[in-house]
């Protein structure tokens, strides 16, 4: 029997291959890391081979099916869902022509293609043109063209990491439409590539032919090939349904379908979203991202290196934590957790903003992190429960932002991504926002979300909605504290709330001065 949808979740620090079935109960699953998540050549730059990504799939696979827990047999498509913003550059025979592009590069292209003056003209206008600079900027395309014109003559396909993956899973140049978030030609309102006449063609190196079909997530992408199958140990001809980017898979993975649910999404990102069948700018000028449900918008607010900040944090603080922790066969974050909650609520008012690296969307290109209210006796778990109360007030400021854009009050509140395993992390976020915080009943929730569609997608199911309520459901609540409420919330209005606008001259001038971060 057919009953069964393996979904295959290639992520920043992993490729993850998960099998599901109709009742979203997962029924088992393999990881493959990556060692390392990237190469950095040169200081800021994150870049693979891409071809590792696909050997990485392979190997999930194949590590799947030896567990012996699920028979391929039972399975009746594959989905996926992948990390966002990953660029491949491809020659005519479908050759890695370089390295791939890693969304956490910070390499700035400093001479990108020119815009026409009627365009230059009109984005002035609109108060647009310093938006658009670091678009042209940012774009990995442009920084290709400038740096290598060899490899940018020589593209002929020009792929995010979810097309190329597809191309070696099908055999077919097609993505999900759900998956196209990046420095890319795309017409975010019409959730297709850009009109001949846009403004993008102009502002980015790449040529229409190079791009890749469109489809709507929940459709066929194509099959399975002789080569994948003998790649992954999927039969030949398996229906391979096109799924969405990581965070629109948590979205709909933890059940969130309307403006009044909330999703914080603590990953390598942090991010809040809503999802909307209206188009809403989250910050002016940039907009929304594409769905899991075809023909609607996640409204998103997001910390570029969100949960990342932990990571930073055991590296250049936490030695004595980390080597106590593999003696006793822990994770780090648990022995500091634990520090962290003898803290009180508040950190004795060490305050962090997590701007370690602007995006951009927010805030500016001048943004830095901030850590103000130390005295003697903070000590190392003040700083890391004042990480994880920043990266939550950062979130509240994000729910504020899509609220009063949307005008849809958040009645229900869901986090997912690594972070909200910890417990101390859902407590602190239900008392910044001051209501219920809830974990999914399952954990895996981009990868449960790209299950849903794939379910939909070979028949599992007769819609999104009924999948939605079938497979999804909620885990631990942590109710809100009064008294940490208050607290909390007199921290974020008088402190976190104003830190921005009042430090953002110093940042400038900090940039001015030193140049980092750079300019475009």
């Amino acid at each position: 029997m057919k009953d069964a949808i393996l979904a295959i979740d290639v992520g920043t620090q992993s490729t993850r291959a998960l099998v599901f079935d109709a009742r979203g109960r997962m029924l088992d699953k393999a990881r493959a890391p990556y060692d390392p998540p990237y190469l950095s050549p040169e200081p800021g730059w994150a870049e693979m081979d891409p071809d590792y990504f696909w050997e990485r799939v392979g190997t999930a696979c194949r590590l799947l099916w030896e567990q012996g827990r699920v028979s391929v047999d039972r399975v009746a498509a594959v989905v996926m869902t992948f990390q966002r913003g990953t660029v491949v550059h491809l020659d005519a025979a479908d050759r890695p022509l370089r390295p791939a592009i890693i969304w956490l590069d910070q390499r700035r292209s400093a001479r990108p293609p020119r815009l026409p003056r009627a365009w230059n003209a009109a984005l002035t206008l609109a108060g647009a043109r310093g938006v658009v600079a670091r678009f042209q900027a940012e774009a990995e395309c442009n920084w290709v063209a400038e740096h290598q014109p060899d490899i940018h003559r020589q593209t002929a396909r020009f792929l995010l990491l979810s097309g190329f993956v597809t191309l070696r899973m099908t055999g077919q140049a097609r993505d999900s439409v759900a998956c196209t978030v990046g420095y890319v030609p795309f017409d975010f309102k019409k959730l297709a590539w850009s009109g001949a006449s846009d403004w993008k063609w102009s502002a980015l190196a790449v040529e229409p032919g190079t791009l890749p079909v469109l489809v709507a997530p929940g459709e066929p992408l194509g099959t399975v090939t002789a080569a994948a199958a003998a790649h992954t140990g999927l039969p030949v001809g398996l229906p391979v349904i096109s799924g969405a980017s990581d965070k629109a898979c948590e979205v709909l993975g933890s059940g969130c379908l309307e403006p009044h649910q909330g999703c914080i999404g603590y990953g390598t990102t942090a991010t809040f979203n809503v999802d909307s069948a209206k188009y809403v700018e989250p910050v002016r000028l940039v907009p929304p991202y594409p769905s899991a449900r075809p023909g609607r918008y996640n409204i998103e607010y997001q910390v570029f290196r969100g949960f990342w900040m932990v990571t930073w944090f055991k590296e250049q603080f936490a030695h004595l934590e980390r080597q106590r922790a593999t003696e006793q066969g822990l994770e780090p974050e648990v022995l500091l957790e634990a520090l962290a909650a003898e803290v009180p609520p508040g950190s004795l008012g060490l305050t962090l903003q997590p701007y370690w690296t602007p995006g951009l969307r927010h805030p500016g290109p001048e943004g830095k992190g901030a850590i103000i209210g130390f005295g003697a006796a903070h000590r190392k778990p003040h700083l890391y429960r004042a990480i994880l109360e920043g990266l939550a007030y950062e979130m509240r400021s994000g729910r504020d932002l899509v609220v009063a854009r949307t005008g849809t009050p958040l009645t229900e509140l869901t986090l997912c991504g690594g972070g909200s395993r910890s417990d101390l992390v859902l407590q602190i976020t239900a008392d910044v926002f001051g209501m219920p915080a809830r974990r999914p009943s399952c954990d895996e929730a981009s990868g449960l979300g790209a299950a849903i569609l794939g379910a939909v997608g070979a028949g599992l199911h007769p819609d999104l909605r009924t999948a939605v309520a079938a497979m999804t459901g909620v885990g631990r609540v942590f109710e809100p504290v009064a008294a940490n409420v208050q607290r909390y919330d007199q921290l974020y209005r008088s402190v976190y709330r104003p830190l921005y606008a009042r430090l953002q001259p110093l940042y400038r001038s900090i940039r001015e001065i030193t140049g980092y971060p750079p300019l475009p």
